[in-house]
């Protein structure tokens, strides 16, 4: 009995510690929203990384191996990692400042759709037509979202630029998805994939970002540390998620993130989405979770 209700409380922190880490998702996306594009890219990117630094040494601190953590194997695997991470967060960030923030957010969420694809056309594996289905309908969700040639009764669509950002930064996640689960099978520390990255792309970002830098003001400089601390405090909240109870149980929370973006546009920026908007949104969400759930039944089955 105590077992039973010890696995409950662990499942129950599990679910609140992803509903917190979607929520601080949230906000580092509205904080780079409301930079509105005024800062490079590149200089987010940068200031992103950095801030999260100081908030995930505990991870560190933490590990039984201390500093040994981040011993690695696996150099280039971290450089594979680095690459498709960054244009990730590029796309993401981009889409950010030029989408209204449930849609870009919803259009990240189409990253199972291409891991599904990867997985076919590099990784070997059978596309069956239950998923094939669902990755079909989720491809039609992005295309009523974003409406490339325009709203009904002649209205506009979205930033096309944008939009193509934010699902170009979602390949980037899928890939590098791909790369962390190669370095988890090979025994890489969570610790090490998390803190190298972080150290990584602090570096390439600063390259990149000096060249085109702008003095931020004091407002900037709250946005861009807000950023950087509360994604780290989204990662800290995922990882002790993932630690607290089952994948199975917890992936579909994760989609809880639209609503707290949907909230924030509301609130903040008086986004409200239409009638089409959200049935496309409706269909990117249904799609990923039903992808998910046919994973966990080969899985169950395998």
């Amino acid at each position: 009995m105590s077992s039973t209700v010890t696995q409950a409380g662990a499942r129950r922190r599990g679910i609140l510690c992803v509903l917190g880490a979607a929520a601080a998702f949230g906000m580092a996306a509205a904080c780079v929203k409301a930079l509105g594009g005024s800062i490079p890219v590149t200089q987010v990117m940068l200031c992103r990384n950095l801030f999260a630094i100081p908030a995930l040494l505990p991870l560190l601190l933490r590990a039984p191996e201390g500093l040994g953590a981040l011993r690695t194997r696996h150099p280039r695997a971290h450089a594979e990692r680095l690459f498709w991470g960054l244009i990730g967060m590029a796309g993401a960030f981009y889409g950010y400042a030029h989408l209204p923030l449930a849609t870009a957010t919803a259009l990240g969420f189409t990253m199972p759709l291409f891991l599904t694809l990867i997985a076919v056309l590099f990784m070997g594996e059978r596309l069956r037509w239950r998923r094939g289905l669902a990755v079909a309908l989720g491809f039609c969700g992005v295309l009523v979202v974003v409406r490339p040639g325009g709203g009904p009764g002649g209205g506009a669509g979205l930033d096309l630029l944008a939009a193509g950002g934010v699902l170009l930064g979602a390949v980037g996640w899928a890939m590098a998805m791909v790369t962390i689960r190669r370095m988890g099978d090979a025994g890489e520390s969570g610790v090490a994939i998390v803190l190298w990255f972080a150290f990584s792309a602090s570096v390439v970002a600063a390259a990149l970002a000096l060249p085109v830098w702008l003095a931020p003001s004091a407002v900037q400089w709250a946005l861009l540390a807000g950023c950087g601390v509360v994604s780290a405090l989204g990662q800290v909240l995922m990882t002790a998620a993932y630690r607290s109870g089952e994948a199975t149980l917890l992936a579909p929370f994760e989609y809880s993130g639209i609503l707290w973006t949907a909230l924030l546009g509301a609130v903040v920026w008086s986004e409200v989405p239409d009638a089409a908007a959200l049935a496309g949104i409706a269909l990117l969400v249904g799609s990923g979770i039903y992808i998910w759930w046919r994973e966990v039944q080969l899985g169950i089955r395998r």
